[in-house]
């Protein structure tokens, strides 16, 4: 190990120690020192959660989850709709259909244990790179590079690397290995991330404040702000389409199961047309899945990860239930357990403001 290696892993890990984040699903310095040692079911789910999501909006998930399904046998075990319902409200929830992939893997053919070798972890589902270094390092003490967004930030900012992202991504992670010692990797990898979300943040960085500025290239020369380069992003296209919110006379709304496979796959929505990532859905009353007296309700806007979805909202009150092919009636007051995403919920919310505004009666309140 190069000296400005071991000199920020000293500094960092010593900086750790007393500056930790406590998070639930860590365990904290002074009691690993005492021989206490992390789940690696916990660190799996965590990482899985965390992906493309922040820390604030995973706690709450990460502890119902563990407080449902203990362990990783508890959660292989569980239908896949409880899943996907308790996940709502996260996002890219393809991650929800590997997570019970990767559990009944681990449950039902590796006797409930995770392995500890990076190449064998990426051989579950929905385990790539960064999540395989990450449960070798933290739950298994494995030496091994870890490099999510803060990370690839600092080590960018350590180095002065200057070459744009992505291109930069294989020098940033050979560094990130070269800095990581063989004492106390996981620690070390966490260090990092909690040095970048509190410290090395993206704007305006802390650098009189960080514990490893005197090996920093970047630091205290105005130029930490501008890494790591990234390349200009392109515009995300425009979907288009229509959302159908039917209630009926008792206000229950209009449910259906999305496909399995593909964008917000096995989740509720409301009756849509067409749209995906790659063309527009139908516009229009006409698009409707069956008359009625279909009002517009206004239009919601939701950002994916590759287009923005723009959708025209229309609502409908029923007397009758109108006779559907498919889906089901859910009292408005159990909408919250329904496995809706997001942009649903947005949709369900404008018909019923729509709905409000126009003061009809027999209305309930969203979830």
């Amino acid at each position: 190990m190069s000296e400005q290696a071991s000199e920020v892993g000293n500094a960092l890990l010593s900086w750790y120690d007393r500056n930790h984040r406590v998070l639930p699903w860590r365990i904290a310095p002074a009691d690993r020192a005492r021989g206490i040692q992390p789940s690696a079911y916990h660190v799996w789910l965590s990482e899985i959660m965390l992906q493309q999501t922040t820390v604030r909006a995973v706690q709450p998930y990460f502890l119902k989850f563990v407080s449902r399904w203990p362990n990783v046998t508890a959660l292989a075990a569980e239908k896949d709709d409880e899943i996907m319902r308790a996940w709502a409200g996260l996002g890219y929830y393809s991650r929800a259909r590997n997570l019970k992939k990767c559990a009944e893997r681990v449950a039902f053919e590796l006797g409930g244990i995770f392995p500890a070798d990076v190449e064998e972890l990426k051989k579950l589902p929905g385990i790539g790179d960064y999540t395989a270094a990450a449960i070798a390092a933290i739950a298994f003490g494995r030496r091994a590079a870890v490099v999510d967004g803060n990370i690839e930030r600092v080590v960018a900012r350590l180095e002065q690397i200057e070459t744009p992202l992505p291109a930069a991504k294989s020098a940033i992670k050979k560094r990130m290995y070269a800095f990581t010692p063989g004492e106390r990797p996981g620690d070390f990898a966490q260090a990092m991330m909690d040095l970048g979300a509190t410290i090395c943040t993206p704007k305006r960085p802390a650098c009189g404040l960080c514990p490893v500025s005197s090996a920093c290239s970047a630091g205290g020369t105005g130029e930490a702000e501008k890494l790591p380069v990234k390349q200009a992003k392109k515009p995300r296209p425009v979907r288009r389409g229509a959302a159908f919110v039917a209630v009926a006379e008792d206000n229950s709304i209009l449910l259906r199961k999305r496909p399995g496979s593909g964008l917000l796959g096995g989740m509720a929505e409301v009756p849509t047309s067409g749209w995906n990532a790659k063309c527009d859905g139908a516009l229009g009353a006409a698009a409707a899945p069956f008359a009625g007296d279909w009002q517009m309700a206004g239009t919601i806007t939701h950002v994916f990860t590759h287009f923005e979805l723009r959708l025209d909202v229309y609502h409908a009150d029923f007397a009758l239930r109108p006779q559907v092919d498919e889906g089901w009636w859910s009292p408005q007051r159990e909408l919250s357990e329904e496995a809706l995403p997001t942009v649903m919920k947005k949709a369900i919310a404008a018909a019923m403001e729509s709905t409000q505004r126009k003061s009809r009666p027999g209305q309930g309140t969203l979830i």
